[in-house]
């Protein structure tokens, strides 16, 4: 007896740690595949609860009623299924793990148990998102290799055309709000930047995951303009401790410049050196 409750204690905390697999479902209007308001607010809260995880892949897959042709069906299925998938790239998801988008027509009246036919049919007309954590999670502990910081590479000699990667300074999925590890990194960069008072440089805001080099979509003002935000959130901080504004430019690169890595090393900001000026000038 003794034995079993160890055994059962063993499972119980087992499943603790077990990431098990996570599904979503975003249900369209009839013979419609844009997605409702409602639903769509309801994905973006489903995916800033999914950001977190160390996904293996996802599926989706769409769904009809039972009216209209097969032929039909299968079609405006397919299309639910690529408009989820698009709602995915747009909020900076990698589509390197969405492994299936397929729409697989009408889903028979009688595998659901519910009398109301327009209920049902309300019910069939979707698009099953599911999740798959990996299992147990992977360890993604990197060990730093040892360089200059970009605090040191700012204060050294540097000339028009330089571009320079600030490193740690890294971005909320589909926001352009900091991680609260890279606030510290970004406070120091700004101490050096109001002393290089003899450069002039660009700030170029990028993102990640994004279909045909396009912008990805800023979930606070829902505006496709998140690479441009990001840089003028730097901008910001840097003229509130005190760099000039008149030595700043903010753009946006949108997935022009994938780095073709970890897909949160392309939320990021470089700067490009415009102009350097007589170091006699530095204070």
């Amino acid at each position: 007896m003794k034995n079993l409750i160890c055994i059962l204690c063993f499972l119980s905390g087992f499943n603790i740690t077990v990431q098990a697999q996570l599904t979503h479902v975003v249900y369209f209007e009839t013979d419609q595949f844009e997605v409702p308001e409602t639903e769509h607010n309801r994905l973006l809260m489903f995916l800033s609860e999914i950001e977190g995880l160390d996904i293996q892949k996802i599926s989706i897959y769409g769904f009809t009623d039972d009216r209209g042709s097969d032929s039909y069906n299968l079609v405006l299925s397919q299309e639910r299924a690529d408009a989820i998938k698009t709602i995915f790239s747009n909020n900076e998801f990698d589509e390197t793990i969405i492994t299936n988008v397929d729409g697989k027509g009408e889903i028979l009246i009688k595998l659901i148990k519910e009398e109301d036919l327009n209920k049902i049919r309300g019910l069939n007309r979707k698009v099953e998102i599911i999740i798959q954590p990996y299992n147990p999670p992977r360890d993604l502990t990197v060990i730093p290799e040892k360089k200059n910081t970009t605090e040191s590479i700012l204060d050294e000699n540097l000339k028009a055309g330089d571009k320079i990667l600030l490193e740690n300074i890294l971005f909320k999925t589909g926001y352009s709000t900091l991680l609260p590890e890279s606030k510290k990194t970004l406070e120091d960069i700004a101490t050096v930047l109001v002393d290089r008072k003899d450069i002039y440089f660009t700030i170029q805001g990028h993102v990640c995951c994004t279909q045909n080099s396009r912008d990805a979509i800023d979930r606070k003002t829902k505006q496709r303009n998140l690479s441009l935000a990001r840089a003028k959130y730097i901008y910001d901080y840097l003229a509130k401790k005190g760099v000039d504004k008149r030595r700043m430019k903010y753009v946006g690169m949108r997935r022009k410049f994938p780095l073709g890595g970890e897909p949160k090393f392309d939320r990021r900001v470089e700067i490009l050196i415009t102009y350097v000026g007589e170091t006699t000038q530095r204070n």
